[in-house]
């Protein structure tokens, strides 16, 4: 098997925020300092799961410098950048790179549902990116709405020098792994599986080295993608079975959440809607056992208002979800 130089657990780290709706600087250093204690291989700032699509630029700013200044090269950091203009793109990886940061990941050029890059337009702003000098993980992610077949990926990997590293979150992640694979072979520096790793083990026998999950349980995920990587499959397995209940939960808080909700009798409209804000954007129990207060969750409902969903049900939904409660 193929020795592949990113390998092991590089979990996103999430962005605390104190009960007025500022980041919380202090609560971030000790988010850090407690993934790597945990033995995270690496770790990822300002994604999805960071919140970036809840924080300003000013805010996104002050993170990367307060994070790569705290982490101090102890493991590697990689920093989000995707943006749909290029010119922004180019700017966060310049700046991700003069602060120190390991690596950068983007997703494919988009915003919002209808504007999308084309398979050029997308292979162009990897490639100017790559320019700047930093290595690149591309985050092939459904909320992006992009398609990113095979062959694009394999020729980024072998035609953009910076272009190694690869968080495939698309369906059949094991399959489109192993296809990449035997794409663009040593080109795939990094291959990734992301999503909380719930479908980790398939993941790995497809090919990934490693896992890009959220910051909940790293310490007893790592043990997984160790053991499998040193041809013991049977404590791979093991360790996987033993961490199968947590991660389930919470890759899939939408189906305790539509329960709950039904319970309420709310009806289907607000469902759908409170369904789509789960799944992209919290995972309840994780929202409330993160002491989320109430301008936490205005942060988010101001992001969502078009949804109708109302904030006092939202936290509701997120405090029985952390209890194990459907119904009230």
């Amino acid at each position: 098997m193929t020795q592949r130089p990113y390998h092991g657990i590089w979990p996103v780290a999430p962005t605390p925020f104190t009960e007025n709706g500022a980041i919380d600087d202090d609560g971030m250093r000790r988010v850090l300092d407690c993934m790597i204690d945990q033995g995270c291989d690496g770790l990822c700032i300002l994604a999805n799961f960071s919140e970036q699509f809840l924080i300003s630029d000013a805010e996104r700013d002050h993170l990367m410098e307060l994070c790569l200044t705290h982490v101090d090269g102890r493991v590697p950091v990689i920093v989000t950048i995707s943006h749909f203009t290029t010119d922004i793109v180019v700017a966060r990886a310049r700046r991700a790179k003069e602060l120190g940061a390991a690596i950068v990941m983007m997703m494919a050029p988009y915003h919002g549902a209808l504007l999308k890059g084309t398979a050029q337009q997308t292979f162009d702003q990897f490639r100017i990116v790559g320019d700047v000098g930093i290595p690149i993980m591309i985050q092939d992610a459904p909320l992006s709405g992009v398609d990113l077949p095979v062959p694009l990926l394999a020729r980024m990997a072998t035609e953009i020098e910076m272009v190694k590293l690869f968080k495939i979150e698309s369906t059949g992640v094991a399959n489109k792994i192993r296809a990449l694979i035997d794409a663009a072979g040593d080109a795939i520096e990094g291959p990734f599986d992301g999503e909380e790793g719930i479908t980790l083990l398939a993941d790995l026998d497809g090919g990934a080295t490693g896992s890009m999950t959220s910051a909940m349980i790293p310490d007893l995920i790592r043990p997984v993608i160790t053991a499998h990587a040193a041809g013991d499959r049977n404590a791979a397995v093991a360790g996987y079975t033993r961490v199968l209940p947590a991660i389930n939960h919470e890759n899939r808080g939408v189906a305790p959440t539509q329960k709950f909700l039904e319970q309420l009798k709310v009806g289907k409209k607000l469902t759908e809607a409170i369904s789509v804000v789960v799944a992209c954007h919290l995972c309840p129990s994780q929202f409330a056992k993160q002491g989320a207060g109430k301008a936490a969750y205005r942060r988010l409902a101001r992001k969502l208002d078009r949804a109708g969903v109302n904030i006092a049900l939202l936290e509701r939904v997120a405090r029985a979800d952390s209890l194990g409660r459907t119904t009230e």
